[in-house]
């Protein structure tokens, strides 16, 4: 018998009809500025042309993390497309940035079963629902890197926006409100403290159901990562806004730090909102310090939007409407 790439462990066929199929659902994502589709080796995106005086292009990359063990463990996979896409989406509009297109790149030990097209349909709703185009990728086999039913997927995003609508945190001033939007969860960050919690505790299991939770703990920590999107497009543009937060891995104030120049500080009132139960669960599970808490996971808190506090109230109007609980949850100083 001779040696071909399918003993050594590449399934050409199988990978063939995934970028099929992942072609076709990115079709549906398509906006104007696509040129072709998914196949040749570049994607091609057209800028607009007269929309902006002086563009500037806001890119990202990341990864979703040791959440993908739990959705092993749960064999559950369509969450992590969305996660994936929506983490990247809040990561540029932090800027102001408005996505143009993403690209995701997914590596595994085998293409086989329906976890790689729940991925893909995941990836593609996400990035319809957040009216940006999916128009390239990559799916890489590769036998021996991983154990048998794991992977791996990163994704690289890029917006645009007008220079002199930048928004990085340099015109916050003292006394300015911040305005923090509920997560759905832990999001893409703190995995691999939870996972270690469940690990350790002779009691937990991501297959148990929690009262405080309504649902298994498995499918709590799945809840997919909120995109906010749709939820402060419309304040983007207004002048009281002064900065933008994505809580990501280090907690809520080693992110919100990065927008902190000169003598600019802020403070958090810990005791404006409440952690949302899957926080109360892991922290009573694993009997975990609060300071440790605040500094791993958002506890409930996904973004921090910073406001001049005369304008406190219209952005809280215009976020309950948009379906997102806002909550005021410090302020600026100088120091």
């Amino acid at each position: 018998m001779s040696l071909t790439y399918k003993s050594a462990g590449v399934d050409r066929e199988a990978a063939d009809k995934v970028v099929k199929r992942i072609a076709q659902l990115a079709q549906k994502t398509k906006q104007k500025g696509v040129l072709g589709g998914i196949g040749h080796f570049g994607a091609f995106f057209e800028l607009p042309q007269g929309e902006y005086k002086n563009p500037v292009l806001v890119s990202s990359t990341d990864g979703v993390g040791t959440k993908i063990k739990v959705a092993c463990a749960m064999d559950n996979y369509t969450g992590i497309g969305h996660d994936i896409v929506n983490h990247c989406i809040n990561d540029i509009m932090c800027s102001g940035a408005k996505p143009l297109f993403f690209l995701d790149y997914l590596s595994l030990g085998k293409i086989a079963g329906s976890s790689v097209m729940q991925l893909a349909e995941g990836l593609a709703a996400a990035c319809a629902a957040n009216d940006c185009a999916l128009i390239g990728g990559e799916t890489a086999e590769m036998p021996n890197l991983y154990q048998p039913g794991e992977f791996d997927i990163a994704g690289t995003i890029v917006g645009i926006i007008e220079k002199e609508r930048i928004i990085n945190g340099e015109k916050i001033e003292a006394d300015n409100v911040l305005i923090g939007l509920e997560s759905s969860g832990l999001h893409t960050n703190g995995y691999s403290l939870a996972r270690k919690i469940v690990e350790l505790s002779d009691n937990a299991s991501y297959h148990l159901e929690y009262e405080q939770l309504g649902t298994t703990l498995g499918e709590a920590l799945l809840a997919p990562h909120r995109s906010y999107k749709k939820a402060i497009d419309s304040l983007l543009a207004h002048s009281g806004l002064r900065g933008i937060s994505h809580i990501t891995g280090g907690g809520i104030v080693e992110n919100t730090q990065r927008l902190m120049y000169g003598n600019m500080d802020f403070e958090i009132d810990w005791q404006s909102w409440d952690w949302l139960p899957i926080f109360q669960v892991l922290q009573n599970i694993g009997a975990i310090e609060t300071c440790e808490m605040r500094q791993v996971f958002n506890l409930g808190i996904g973004m921090i939007l910073i406001v001049q506090a005369e304008f406190e109230n219209e952005f809280m109007e215009n976020l309950q409407k948009s379906g997102v609980k806002p909550k005021i949850i410090g302020r600026t100083f100088e120091k």
